[in-house]
Parts: structure tokens; sequence; C-alpha cells
């Protein structure tokens, strides 16, 4: 079956062109062909028709993206085999810095996130915090986004954005799975604020930790009445917000338009507990969420005196200032009902409504107290089977306290053919060998029986928990804090920084080193690291300086805002196609210059520079773009139609903001 999985999934990266794809081509080949015609440099020619090229791969999804980027890194090698057909005098990136990327700062930070990531969710601290969002926000988009973009737009603005979207993944997907919300709902909203993030701070995205020192460079070449002040901490921190705001606003509004519903999301996409039950039985039965109020008369009465004369099953307990009860050893017949006690109750939508209307019950709307210990992932309907030679045969349910003793909440029972239900009196009827039991039971329950020779588990495709470590918490949460503190307070690289953390969980054993080598999306690093060298040979041969200089001579004498837009549309536009690194230092001193030449404030256009660099949305070449793709099951136009609005919402309300502060 892997096997063929990995041959279907080899064809579909290389699937038949479409006639777009062929009209594509055709564009992008006649503008490669103009552009060659008008550039200065064979160098330039040849970079430029590269970059076209890599765009048209991007956009029409020819071949994977991974796959298209690696393609690129290898022909930028090749062109030093072939410079001398090719008109050039060397090749255009240097072959014993081709495979630099792997290497480089960001890809190793990359690296050290996933695993730290990881490390925390396996102590299960990422699936409490999950837990809590799920809890204030529910299991709908429009309050789930907003808690999620809000947490990682505040903590990306303190620590790298890749970083912090990285290391709310993991939350992410236990959300996913236990709100049945597809990943791809929630992980483009999170990965974009966590971009927006790093507008917040002059220490949230590496241009704007970059751009005091581009600022003091400049002012070296600057007569003292043009002297530029370098920002504080908090300078761009009104701009920020804003963009933030803009960004959740946005995909609470528009986000049923433009997030896709992909079906390829690593995540487990949660489907209806009772479904099974329903499909096969006929019986159409729900969960909901009780509440016992001060008046009603359920008070003082036991599950033993209501549940078989109401025909309802309490399958999960919580009292006020009490954890919630759900499992073996939580929860029997003889439990007494209190003022407050909110219950989980498995019953048809009749039985139920009687139930409520008799006791004066407050039903719920929605799963909120136990919103993760019954979720799809964690509870269900099971099939369970008494086995000849069971030691329960002869016995009742209730003889044996089934639901407090083994964690099984048995709602059917199946014999000869005929299925009966709660209220048939299932429960004092002795077990007899073939009986098949319907139960609602937690699925690490359902693992521990199925060593136990008592019973035969019909039911084997359900989501097996994963084997969580919460005795490494303490360490997990040392190194990750150590990783932090070196992050934050001294100036060792991000990437050794992180690595230590890393490297910390692995060697206190927190995760294996097998489980870190998984944690790695690999399909990002070889994105990111293969898209590098085109961003060295874009800034090495000049075309990056050449393109910016064609851009900013047709504007001539326009209004000063019109080409503080430019500034910002051309460093979003390099952001794209290069590191945001790589584009700062390019355009700051070429808007400082522009600025001068126009009369504008020279650190304004410059800031103007290292926050537009962070307004890349379009493509997924940015870290946290390539990070959520493959989780997300994203492909590129998924990108361009959600992210191309933000693009333009990003520009808008960045130079409203700056011209109102500035």
């Amino acid at each position: 079956m892997i096997a063929l999985a990995d041959e279907e999934q080899t064809h579909s990266q290389f699937k038949k062109p479409s006639f777009v794809q062929y009209i594509g081509f055709g564009f992008f080949a006649l503008l490669a062909a103009y552009v060659a015609s008008v550039v200065p440099t064979p160098e330039i020619a040849w970079v430029s028709a590269i970059l076209i090229l890599t765009i048209y791969l991007f956009a029409f999804e020819v071949v994977g993206v991974d796959v298209a980027a690696v393609s690129i890194m290898v022909l930028l090698g090749l062109t030093s085999l072939l410079a001398p057909v090719m008109g050039l005098e060397q090749g255009l990136v240097d072959t014993n810095h081709l495979f630099d990327g792997f290497g480089s700062n960001a890809v190793m930070s990359i690296i050290a996130v996933m695993i730290i990531g990881t490390g925390l969710d396996k102590t299960g601290l990422m699936s409490k915090v999950a837990a809590f969002i799920l809890k204030v926000g529910g299991t709908t988009e429009r309050r789930i986004i907003p808690i999620i973009s809000a947490t990682v737009g505040i903590i990306s603005s303190f620590m790298q954005n890749v970083g912090a979207a990285a290391l709310f993944l993991p939350v992410v997907s236990r959300i996913s799975a236990r709100s049945g919300l597809p990943m791809s709902r929630l992980l483009m909203p999170m990965g974009f604020t966590a971009i927006l993030g790093g507008t917040m701070t002059m220490v949230g995205s590496s241009p704007l930790i970059l751009l005091n020192d581009l600022i003091l460079t400049s002012n070296m070449a600057l007569p003292d009445d043009q002297q530029m002040e370098t920002w504080s901490l908090f300078s761009v921190t009104p701009v920020g917000l804003a963009l933030i705001t803009t960004g959740i606003i946005y995909f609470v509004i528009a986000g049923r338009f433009v997030l896709p519903t992909t079906k390829s999301e690593s995540s487990t996409s949660g489907t209806d507990p009772m479904k099974y039950f329903h499909d096969v039985y006929g019986a159409d039965f729900a969960m909901h969420e009780l509440v016992v109020t001060d008046n009603s008369e359920l008070i003082g009465k036991q599950f033993d005196d209501v549940e078989s004369m109401f025909r309802v099953r309490v399958i999960a307990t919580k009292l006020p200032g009490e954890g919630n009860r759900v499992g073996p050893g939580m929860l029997a017949r003889d439990v007494d009902i209190r003022a407050g006690m909110v219950m989980g109750v498995v019953a048809d939508p009749k039985s139920l409504e009687k139930f409520v209307d008799v006791f004066s019950l407050k039903k719920r709307d929605i799963i909120r107290t136990f919103v993760d210990d019954l979720s799809a992932t964690k509870a269900g309907i099971a099939e369970v089977l008494i086995p000849p030679g069971s030691k329960l045969i002869g016995q009742s349910a209730r003889d044996i306290w089934m639901r407090k003793t083994y964690g099984l909440a048995m709602i059917g029972l199946h014999r000869n053919g005929e299925t009966m239900r709660e209220g048939d009196d299932i429960r004092n009827m002795p077990l007899q060998a073939g009986d098949t039991l319907v139960v609602h039971t937690p699925w690490n329950v359902l693992e521990r029986i199925e060593k136990d020779r008592n019973f035969v588990v019909i039911t084997t495709e359900y989501p097996k928990e994963e084997q969580l470590r919460p005795e490494k918490l303490n360490w997990a949460g040392l190194f990750f804090a150590i990783a932090l503190g070196l992050v934050l307070f001294t100036d060792l690289r991000l990437s050794v920084s992180l690595l230590t953390g890393a490297v910390g969980m692995v060697l206190s054993r927190v995760l294996t080193i097998e489980e870190a080598y998984d944690a790695v999306s690999w399909k990002t690093v070889f994105l990111l690291a293969s898209l590098i060298p085109l961003g060295m040979a874009v800034e090495s041969t000049g075309t990056a300086k050449w393109i910016a200089e064609q851009v900013l001579s047709v504007l001539g004498d326009s209004p000063i805002w019109v080409i503080q837009a430019a500034v910002a549309v051309l460093a979003t536009f390099f952001t794209l196609v290069m590191s945001n690194v790589g584009a700062t230092v390019l355009l700051v001193p070429l808007a400082v210059n522009i600025a001068l030449g126009v009369g504008a404030s020279p650190a304004v256009f410059a800031l103007t520079v290292a926050l537009a660099t962070s307004n890349s949305f379009l493509i997924p070449t940015h870290q946290v773009n390539a990070l959520i793709m493959g989780p997300g099951g994203y492909r590129v136009p998924d990108f361009i139609r959600a992210g191309g609005i933000m693009t333009i919402l990003f520009l808008v309300v960045m130079m409203v903001m700056m011209n109102l502060i500035f």
C-alpha cells in the first residue's frame, strides 16, 4: 500500500500539462524573451529568464513546488558548465556555494523549531493549550481563528515568526482534530498572522533587526543635516497592531470564501462520533452537554434512577471546581446528581428532549466542557464482542459495573440479529458468547481492552493517541526556555540558539532521535534551501538593482506618497523571489537616496522597505508559508487567492498608518 501511494504521488507530480499551462508557458516565454532583449548584460538576461521560469512553475504547478525549487537549483548549477554556450564568463552561481542553503541560518532554524514543537507536543503541553483554546473559542472558525491568530501574532512580535508558527503547528493540529475543522481552514490564518506579527516590534523580523544597522551605515555617507535617527523597539507597534487586526478581520469575514478545504490535511478530520452507530444500526443518537439547574428535580437522584427510564446514557460529568470525569473509575450508576453538574449524555433526540423538559435541564448548543475529552479523536462509538471463554459470560453489565470498571458505557446490545438499546433493560441481561456490545468509550480505553481476553474489539479503525510523556514536561520546558532566552537576550545566531533547545530535548529523551527526524518536514527544507541560490543569483548579477532602477525611473515627478508606495511594492516583489534580508539590504540604500531626492524622510522610506518585506503572502516562498504548505495541504493557487487580497490590504493599511504616524 505504501509503495502504491508513493507511485500515485509520483504520477501526480508529473501529470499531463493542461491547456492553461500551455497558454501560461507561451505567455511567460514571450515575457522572458522581451526582458532578455532590454537588459544590459547576459547575466541579468539569464537570471531574469530563470526567475520568470520559477514563477511559471510555481503559479501553474507543473510539478510540485519542492521539485520545482530543486530543479531551479540544479539548473543554476549547470550554468557553470554551459557558461560558454550561454555567453557568460562564469556560472550564475558558484557551485562551491550552490548548496549553502541547506546549512543556512534560516533552514537550520526551521529544522530546530520543528523538533522543539514536536518535543513540547510529546509532553502533552500543546494538547492542553489546544484544549484551552477550544474551551474559550468553541469549535467554530469565527471564534477559533481570532484566538489562534492573535496569540501567534503577539508571540511572533518577540521571536522569529517562523519559530512562532512552528511551535503552534502542533496546537493547530490538535484543534483541527478535536473540533473537526480542517487544518487548511486554520493554518493559513495562523501563518499569515505570524508573518504580520513580525511588524509589531523592531526585533520581530530579520529586516527590522537589520534596519538600524543599515541606517547607521547610510549615515556615514550623509552630511550632518541629513543624518537619520534610529528606530526604537516599539516605533512600529501601531503599524503592526493595525496589520495584525486587519489580517484577523480579513479571515473572519472572508475566510469562508478564500480558505480552501483540502483533502490532504495531516490532521485527522473529525467525524461525528455517532455516525458509525447510525449507519450500521439505524439509530439516530447524538451527544450533548446538559447542565443541572438549581431548581431541577434531578438533584439528589442517581444515574441509575433515570438512565434506563429516560433512555439516556451519561458518559462524562463535571462538578463546579472539579476536573472532568471520563473513563474507567470515574463514573458509576450510583453517582449522585448535584446542582451545577455538567453531564455529557448520549441519547436519541426525542428521549433527550423529554429528559431535558422533565427535569428542567439546560441543553448547550455546542460541546464545550468536554470538547477535548469527547472529541472524535479521543472517544466515540465502538463494537466489542464477548468471546467464548470470557469470564464475563453469565454476568450482566450491572454485575461487573462495566462503565466504572472498564470505561465502556454500553448503549446497545446486538444478539441473534436483534439490536436492543438503552431502555430495553440491556444492562441487566446476562452476557452470552457472541454478544456484540455497542459502547461509547475513550479510544485509549479501547487500546487497553484489546489486550483483555474477556473482550474481542471489532472496531479496529480508530484514532490511536500517541504515547505522551508528561513526565518529561519539565525537561521540555527547560530547554524551550533556554532556546527562547538565547534568542531574546544574546547575540548568538538564531539557528544555534534553537538547535540548543532541540538537541537538549533529544539528550533528555523528551523525544528520540528517530522522532526528531520524523518531526522535520523535509519538503519544506528542500523548498527553502533550493530557492536560496536563486536569491544569490538575483543579487550578485545586479538583476535586483536593475529591476529596482527601471521601476523607479518610471515614476518621474509623482507625489511623495506614490513614490513611497512604489518602494513598498518593489520591496514586496523582491521578498517573493529572494530572501527578505537580501531585499532589505539591496533596497534600503536605494530608498534612502530616493527619499533625499524627492525631499521625503529617508528614515521613513527605509522603514517602508523593512516593513514591506514582510508582505509575503502571494506564493509559498516565505519560510512560514513553506512551513504550513505541507500540513495544510495547500497548493500555490490557494496562496494566490487568499494571499493576493492580503497583499493589497497589507500595502493599503501600512501606507495609511505610516502616513498618519510618521
